[in-house]
């Protein structure tokens, strides 16, 4: 076979990999609504997805993980990018204190962690970065790459690293835009908060 027949049978491979497994499709379903603008990539994996509840205008990429037996809530226009994990509860504590027991165990498992996950509208979620059991996010948050998310953390932080701190306020970069663009001010108000509030 030559180097040229190789290189158009895989560009072809991938084409056809892509159109029937990899390409995403707008529509889904949440709790019985139909999503029409909601789109979730075919590769990310979600366990209990009954638990999950999903507002209109999400965008779940590539290669994530969400974990929902504990209520995951994500709401409108929320963006998670790839290589996210989102879990809400933790068994490796409960695991390593109960060894073989940990299967047979009755009642409340020890250093058993558990919590519903909650992400705001018009939140960002950076690649590769893990939600943890009862964290909850603000609306317009925006998470870094690669962060460690574990607690409360208010509307429009910017938050990265681990464990994730909140560095500043994604108002802040906002607002450069809306100076440029003031057209687009009703719009940005519309999620982010009223007339009378302050974007910033």
């Amino acid at each position: 076979m030559t180097a040229a027949w190789r290189g158009t049978l895989n560009r072809w491979r991938r084409w056809l990999a892509h159109a029937l497994l990899h390409r995403m499709v707008f529509g889904e379903t949440s709790g019985g609504r139909f999503l029409p603008n909601t789109r979730i990539a075919p590769s990310t994996c979600i366990e209990h997805p009954n638990q999950l509840v999903l507002a209109d205008h999400v965008y779940i990429g590539p290669f994530n993980f969400i974990e929902a037996s504990g209520g995951v809530t994500v709401g409108e226009g929320v963006q998670i990018t790839h290589h996210v994990s989102i879990v809400t509860h933790s068994s490796h504590r409960a695991q390593r204190l109960l060894g073989r027991a940990y299967v047979a165990w009755a009642g409340d498992k020890p250093g058993w962690v558990a919590g519903p996950v909650v992400i705001g509208p018009y939140c960002f979620i950076g690649p590769h970065s893990l939600i943890e059991a009862g964290s909850r996010l603000g609306r317009g948050c925006i998470v870094r790459a690669g962060s460690v998310l574990r607690g409360d953390y208010p509307a429009f932080s910017v938050i990265a690293g681990n464990p994730a701190a909140v560095l500043g306020d994604s108002r802040d970069a906002d607002a450069e835009w809306l100076a440029e663009r003031p057209e687009l001010r009703p719009h940005y108000q519309a999620w982010a908060g009223g007339p009378g509030d302050d974007p910033r």
